[in-house]
Formats: C-alpha cells, structure tokens, sequence
C-alpha cells in the first residue's frame, strides 16, 4: 500500500530547463552560421517544442486545482507540454533511484507492448546500425530512416522464412529508431524487439533455431547498399568498396532468447528501445572555475556555463564525459527530435496493426452467437467525464512510490475540482498566492499560445503530470 505524499518536482531548477532558458535565443541566432552547415535547415519542429518545453510545468500556462474534501487542502497542479522525445517531463526517466524500472510514456510503452502486443513466443532484442560514412545521408533525409526499418524488416523476413523453410510464415517485429550515440551524435540504428521464429495464421508459431546471424548482417549491408546506390546517393565505387570490406560498419547483433515467462525482462526491453536521446541526471553546468579538471583534460581554458555530459567510458577518447558549450549542446540535443508526425515506433507482421485488427474482428465475429439478438445502446450524446485516467494515478503510485491524490494533511483521497486556462483567472489565482512570476523568465516576452493548442487535460493520457508546483500551496476555502 503505498502512503507517501506525492511532491511535484521542480522542472525550471533543472540544467537543461537553464540551459535552453538561457541560450536558446543565442542558438537561433547562430544557427544559420554556425550549425547549418552541419546539421542542414533549422527544421521548424525544433523551437516549436523548444518553447512548449519551456513553458511546460509554468503554472502562468494554466493548471488543476486539486482538493481534499475532508480538510480543504489545496494544491495546484500545472499542465505539461506532452512534449514528444525530448521533454523530461513528459518522457525522460524519474529519479536516480528509479532510474532503470521508472519511466514515464516508457512505461505505458512497456506495459502496451508486453500485455497487448506481444504473444507467448521466445523474442530477442535485434540491433542494426550504420558505418560512419553512409549516417550524413540520413541527417539530412530524415525520411531515409522509414527505408531502414522496412530493409531491416525485409532483412529479418527473408532470414527468418529461408531459415525455417516457412514461405508464409510472419515474423513479429516491434522496431523503434535511434538517431543518436552515446555522445549526442548523429548515430541512426535501430533497436527491435522480435518474435524468435515465425507465425503461420492457422496460429502456430515455429522457433527459430540457433543459427549464425552472418547471413542476416550480410544481407542487410547488400540491401542498404544498394538502395543508397539506387537513390543516386552513394557512388558506386564506394559502394564496392564498402562491399569488398570485411569490416565494413554494418553490425546486426541479437541477444539472448528471453522466454515468454520473462515478463519483467521484456517489459524492460519495451522500455530500453524507446528510451530518450539524452538523460538531464548526465548534464552539469560547470561553474566558472579555469582549474576544473574535466574541463582542463578538453582543453577548455573556461568553464563558465559549458555543459559536462557524462555517460560510459570512451575508448577511442579515454574519458566518461564530453564537454559542450551551451549553444553547441542545444545543436546536439535538437537534431534528435523527430520531425512532427514522423513514427518512432513500427510493427510489422504479426504484431502489425492490420494483423491485430483482423485477429480482433476474427475475434468479435466468433464472439457472436448464430441467431442472438445484439442489444444497441445509443452513446452519441454521451460526455466523459473529465477525470483522470487510472493509469495516471497509478503510474506515479509505480515509480515515484507516491500518491498523487493522497492528502498530506489528513491522508483521505483528493479529487480535481478544476481545470484552470483562462489567463485573467490563472493571473488572479497566482497574484493572491505570491505565484505569479512573470518576467522572471530569462527569454524575451513572446505571445502566449493560442488555448487551441495549449494541452489543459494533463492527465488524462499522460500519466506522470510532475511539473512545478513547488513550492506545494497549501490553503483552505474556509
């Protein structure tokens, strides 16, 4: 039973919140001179979510009121920008001591996929990744990487069926897209989560045996090849010289086979394949110290305001970090943000929307006996309720072991009394609790977003609104 009280944590004290508050008007500023020419255009999505990120958890931006009925304790609760792969908010990993079980749309990803996608097969966790010279193609196509998932799934089916010997087996594949390192270089590979055989639609699922994976990494590098040939982007004589290489770049690894039983280790595998670009628990802002010893080993004669991004061992630069100005680890952290509309995420096969939409209405056909009258209920005038989604409370109940609508005053169940967007009210409402801070921001004044497109149900699919309402306000109506 869990009884801690849920505290909302603080997005604005946060080194990336700074950083982008800070610099990101000097990025912009920059761009066209200093990051075109490697990154290409400035692709409109970039300060869209920018912006929305940095008003995400603003309570000048709109918020719930949420009550106890019992004691009248209040606290207000701001809307999150439900910013896609980028905002830690609304993707990135909860806190360091849940840091490898404790995600956010990662586990609503995981629970989806392990409880309604996958079936009780053996899978593995497929990896397929790029040599250096062939990635600046798809920095600059991003449209190139729906290519490279259907020649891995290409790849992966004429393995799998010449393997097995089933011409119409289906494979069961879910696939996300990496587009960064371990350093937040442009580094495009793909992670896949896939069924270890094939199904057959009479339901039968054949296991593959152990076989060498060489064929397969062997095909994928002649697939991709060739289709860069095909686009007029890769010459051929570099093409046969990347074919003639014995280590050409082209790396398709597996792991081990996770049996169906394994259900939390697949769930983490879910999780590992979506995970963020970068991690704000990596980043430090150095302090204007000239004998900091990181940045003494890059050769940074100032620390004031760079960015230390720690993560594994290096071993072709022998260090754990790298160092970025602020505007250079804003160019690094943007390039990574999918273009709007653009999926992440694919299914194939089996596991693909078309086959589960047959097997459900196979499903509801069989469902309904011969001859038995169907009562019809008309729901065409009816609202939902404006209320949060269960997922939502018990989401943060799961990671952040604390109850979201637990009051801390006498322990009885809160409830959302209201949803405030009107900026007259949301002025009033902060003036009279010593909240409203406008001006503080440190980017120029810009127009307000239009309510259009402002998200003012924050929890309703999205499960984790921890934004900053700290200090938490606690005052009665009476």
């Amino acid at each position: 039973m869990v009884d801690q009280v849920y505290r909302p944590r603080r997005p604005k004290a946060s080194p990336l919140w700074q950083c982008l508050s800070g610099h990101f008007d000097a990025f912009l500023e920059l761009y066209e001179e200093q990051y075109q020419p490697r990154y290409g255009f400035l692709r409109p999505i970039i300060p869209e979510v920018v912006n929305k990120f940095l008003d995400c958890g603003d309570l000048e931006r709109g918020f719930a009121r949420v009550r106890c009925d019992d004691c009248k304790h209040e606290y207000l609760l701001a809307f999150s920008c439900k910013g896609r792969w980028f905002c830690p908010s609304c993707h990135l990993p909860a806190p360091k001591r849940l840091r490898q079980a404790g995600q956010k749309k990662v586990q609503l990803f995981g629970a989806l996929v392990t409880e309604t996608i996958l079936f009780p097969v053996p899978h593995r966790h497929f990896t397929f990744a790029l040599p250096k010279m062939l990635r600046i193609y798809f920095r600059h196509d991003r449209d190139l990487l729906k290519d490279l998932c259907r020649i891995a799934h290409e790849c992966l089916l004429e393995y799998l069926r010449t393997t097995l010997n089933l011409t119409e087996g289906l494979p069961g594949i879910v696939m996300a897209i990496h587009t960064f390192g371990e350093y937040l270089d442009f580094h495009p590979h793909l992670h896949a989560l896939v069924a270890d055989g094939l199904f057959v639609r009479s339901g039968l699922f054949y296991v593959l045996p152990d076989v060498s994976l060489k064929p397969l990494e062997e095909l994928f590098r002649a697939r991709v090849i060739t289709f860069l040939v095909d686009k007029g982007l890769l010459p051929p004589e570099r093409a046969n010289m990347l074919r003639g290489w014995v280590h050409s770049g082209f790396n398709v690894h597996r792991s081990r086979r996770v049996q169906p039983d394994e259900r939390e280790d697949l769930e983490r595998l879910a999780q590992y394949i979506i995970r963020n670009p970068f991690a704000v628990e990596k980043m430090q802002v150095a302090e204007p110290n000239p004998s900091n010893p990181d940045l003494s080993a890059c050769g940074h004669a100032q620390a004031d305001g760079s960015i230390i991004y720690r993560s594994g061992l290096n071993p072709k630069i022998q260090r754990n970090f790298e160092v970025f100005s602020p505007c250079d680890f804003i160019a690094a952290i943007t390039q990574h943000i999918p273009d709007k509309s653009f999926q992440l995420v694919r299914y194939y096969g089996w596991y693909s929307n078309k086959m589960r939409g047959q097997r459900n209405k196979q499903a509801a056909e069989e469902a309904k006996a011969p001859g038995q009258a169907v009562q019809i209920i008309d729901v065409s005038d009816h609202k939902p309720r404006r209320i949060p989604s269960p997922k939502w409370r018990e989401l943060i109940k799961k990671v952040w072991e604390a109850d979201p609508l637990l009051c801390p005053k006498c322990q009885k169940e809160m409830r959302i009394v209201s949803l405030i967007d009107d900026r007259a009210v949301i002025e009033r409402i902060l003036r009279h609790l010593g909240l409203w801070e406008q001006g503080v921001r440190v980017l120029p004044a810009r127009a307000p977003p239009e309510v259009a497109d402002r998200v003012i149900e924050p929890c309703f699919d999205d499960p984790f609104p921890d934004y900053d309402t700290e200090p938490v306000m606690m005052y009665a109506n009476g």
